[in-house]
């Protein structure tokens, strides 16, 4: 019998929504009092249980940010954070309407080379980087 821990079984499943409009990218800031606090981040959050990739950003983009949800597309990137079990998957995403800020401290829309200019979360970081080879 072994030992060894199934972290796989253990993910914690995120959506990141990679929403592009016009060549820029929208990122917002999270709230202060949060794990990455005040850092960039793409938006979104944790898929409950039983949640689609577009049923999660439907809930997470309306609940965050005010905007309506038309589409999810392909996943870009998987990434795992280091020393924690969440699994961030950066999806394309199409909205309708305007960010407002529900819980992020504040919002912007960058062009690829723009978001490494920003201090952004680690997994978005990874991501941004990878945007930009």
């Amino acid at each position: 019998m072994s030992n060894r821990k199934d972290y796989s079984s253990a993910a914690i499943v995120v959506l990141a929504a990679v929403i592009e409009r016009n060549g820029q990218f929208l990122v917002c800031q999270r709230p202060r009092h949060k794990q990455h606090g005040s850092l960039w981040e793409f938006p979104g959050g944790k898929l409950e249980s039983g949640e689609t990739l577009l049923m999660a950003a439907k809930r997470e983009l309306a609940e965050e940010l005010g905007l309506h949800v038309t589409s999810v597309g392909r996943t870009r990137a998987s990434l795992r954070e280091a020393d924690s079990r969440l699994v961030i998957n950066f999806v394309e995403v199409e909205a309708d309407g305007e960010p407002q800020l529900f819980e992020h401290e504040a919002f912007q829309w960058l062009a690829a080379p723009e978001l490494l200019a920003i201090p952004l979360a680690p997994c978005d970081k990874l991501f941004a980087e990878r945007l930009n080879q």
